[in-house]
């Protein structure tokens, strides 16, 4: 039997939304505001859930400590008040779109979860546009 287990985190940052290969025109065109060369900030709010059997010794399918851990430690300290684009090797050629920067969060957690587990991250980046990546 699976459970799905979910810890809430949430980081500030700052992006630009834009392609270096693009014309001035056309990264406004297709990015709009969000294509500002001062870049803009969002607060994220953050779902990473965790599906798996349940452990017959602990009755956990992930120690939430071990969880909450691993978020703080592998994205919060990499990714809060940071300028994405600037200061987090992942988007130095990776528009940080909220799709990106998911993955980008599910890539950072997969290594440190066990593989029989199941990772599913939800990223909002405002109250009402959000994405889900589940690898």
């Amino acid at each position: 039997m699976k459970v799905k287990v979910s810890r809430k985190a949430h980081f500030n940052a700052a992006h630009r939304l834009y392609r270096k290969d693009w014309e001035p025109e056309k990264n406004d065109a297709v990015f709009g505001k969000c294509n500002n060369p001062n870049f803009h900030g969002h607060n994220y709010e953050l779902i990473v859930s965790v599906t798996g059997e349940i452990n017959k010794e602990t009755g956990f399918v992930i120690d939430m400590k071990v969880l909450k851990d691993l978020i703080k430690n592998e994205i919060e300290d990499a990714l809060d008040h940071k300028n994405l684009n600037v200061e987090v090797p992942e988007f130095q050629d990776l528009n940080p779109t909220a799709e990106n920067i998911a993955i980008v969060i599910w890539r950072k957690l997969r290594p440190h979860i066990d593989n029989t587990k199941e990772i599913e991250v939800i990223l909002y980046e405002t109250p009402r546009n959000f994405v889900t990546f589940s690898g």
